[in-house]
């Protein structure tokens, strides 16, 4: 087949992006397709209509890629895409959205409220610990934890770089203490749960995609009763959500609560697939090498692509 790339574009997760994006490409590749890398500009339509791919691997990250902006252009063009449609990518990508769907469908998820940025310069939304986090992006980008001593010493000013000077709203939301826990979902599947450890106290961005700041323990070593939960709750939301091929769930479990302090932050619709990413190191412990992870994520496309074509729709 015919496979183009897309990757890159302008967003926060550009550089992610493009290492997910290559990976992907040299794994197409392997696997005996024709295969064109496509960097996202502003000549995006032009240059998939050019490409004439049979189905197009979504490899951006963050926006326009993962908010279901470049997946309503994909259905315009009457393209065959992986990962999800439009709407569930506008969804997932909302946290207080994806509560609104989560919440109601038993998945527990931590109690905050959007509040004006301008408005943190005068009062604290929450009482201390709390997380400040923008609505509408992922891989940790722009979260800040305030402490006591704030934001790990770093005073919520004007003056001072943080959300508050990048996002004119922000979600606050109680700090959970304990333990990073993940979940990755391929078709109807949950894989395993991982658990992160960070050297520097929180798992952001830098954490992430910086090799040696995180050890990933895969399996977790979790009481039996969060495993599941865990698993549960991240193919609830995989469901509810209407994801296509994979996604990851993100949680935070406070060990002192037991099952009571375990929640889902967030639902990724666009996992990474970098040599750091879990969804792939998630696939391998189940005996899924990268090469066919990428081919059963394009498999799927075509699979949804052609029960769309039946029922005149995609979500």
């Amino acid at each position: 087949m015919k496979v183009a790339v897309l990757m890159g574009g302008w967003s926060a997760e550009r550089e992610v992006s493009l290492t997910s994006g290559r990976g992907i490409a040299a794994a197409c590749r392997s696997l005996g397709h024709d295969t064109v890398e496509i960097d996202m500009g502003r000549d995006v339509a032009q240059r998939l209509t050019e490409a004439a791919p049979d189905v197009v691997f979504n490899a951006l990250h963050g926006t326009p890629g993962e908010d279901g902006t470049v997946q309503g252009l994909m259905d315009l063009l009457g393209l065959t895409y992986t990962h999800s449609g439009l709407t569930t990518s506008a969804i997932a990508i909302d946290k207080e959205l994806t509560k609104a769907l989560l919440v109601p469908a038993g998945v527990p998820m931590p109690r905050g409220k959007l509040v004006a940025s301008e408005s943190l310069f005068t009062a604290d939304p929450l009482p201390r610990p709390y997380v400040l986090k923008p609505v509408n992006e992922g891989s940790s980008v722009g979260v800040a934890i305030v402490t006591g001593e704030s934001n790990y010493g770093h005073p919520i000013r004007r003056d001072v770089p943080g959300p508050w000077t990048e996002f004119a709203t922000l979600l606050a939301e109680p700090f959970i203490a304990g333990k990073e826990l993940t979940v990755a979902v391929l078709g109807d599947e949950a894989l395993a749960v991982t658990e992160l450890q960070t050297a520097q106290g929180f798992y952001d961005y830098e954490a992430k995609y910086t090799d040696g700041l995180t050890r990933h323990i895969c399996p977790a070593e979790l009481p039996a009763e969060v495993e599941a939960a865990c698993l549960a709750h991240a193919l609830t939301a995989h469901r509810v959500l209407g994801c296509r091929g994979t996604s990851r769930s993100d949680f935070r479990w406070d060990p002192a609560q037991g099952l009571a302090g375990l929640f889902l932050l967030e639902v990724n619709t666009q996992p990474g697939m970098t040599p750091l990413s879990l969804v792939p190191e998630q696939a391998r412990y189940r005996g899924i090498s990268y090469e066919q992870l990428v081919g059963r994520l394009i498999d799927m496309a075509i699979a949804d692509a052609a029960i769309d074509k039946a029922g005149g729709g995609r979500a």
